[in-house]
């Protein structure tokens, strides 16, 4: 999978950085690996609302707090939970641990909203999965932006705090 990212990464002429590591399943992993200390290190979450026919992918700062009720109402969802493991498969791709911004690559119907932390707006090295846990991706923000946006997902710039 990761091989895909770099392909499309590398065939969209995308400068980026790879730092490999043994897989890591949650920020203090990555903090453990000392991927902190190279770029800023996101937390990604897939969400979907009660009906489960809308799915979010949220890419925030580490330190932003995430509440899904109030994301909810921001995104005008309502209610909204995390989604199953197999609808992470289904829609990105990817499973449990290596949810990035990177899996929109695999939404080929273009069915996920993606959120970005407006926190991170002015990051120049943000690290996310290359849809497997083993490696991190170093991008800036506006590659990632320009990521979504190419591949025709809706994208959002929310700001968690206000």
């Amino acid at each position: 999978m990761k091989n895909k990212v770099y392909e499309f990464l590398n065939n969209n002429n995308i400068s980026y950085e790879v730092t490999d590591h043994a897989p890591v399943y949650t920020m203090e992993e990555m903090q453990a690996e000392g991927l902190d200390k190279i770029g800023k290190i996101c937390k990604n979450l897939f969400i979907r609302d009660q009906k489960g026919k809308k799915h979010f992918l949220i890419t925030a700062d580490n330190d932003t707090r995430i509440n899904l009720k109030e994301i909810g109402a921001k995104l005008d969802a309502g209610k909204v939970s995390f989604a199953s493991a197999e609808r992470l498969e289904k829609y990105l791709g990817v499973t449990a641990g290596c949810v990035s911004p990177l899996g929109i690559l695999n939404d080929e119907n273009h069915e996920v909203t993606v959120v970005l932390d407006k926190k991170l707006e002015n990051c120049e090295k943000l690290g996310v999965h290359p849809n497997e846990h083993d490696a991190t991706v170093w991008l800036s923000f506006s590659q990632i932006k320009d990521i979504i946006s190419s591949q025709g997902n809706e994208l959002i710039v929310l700001d968690f705090e206000h």
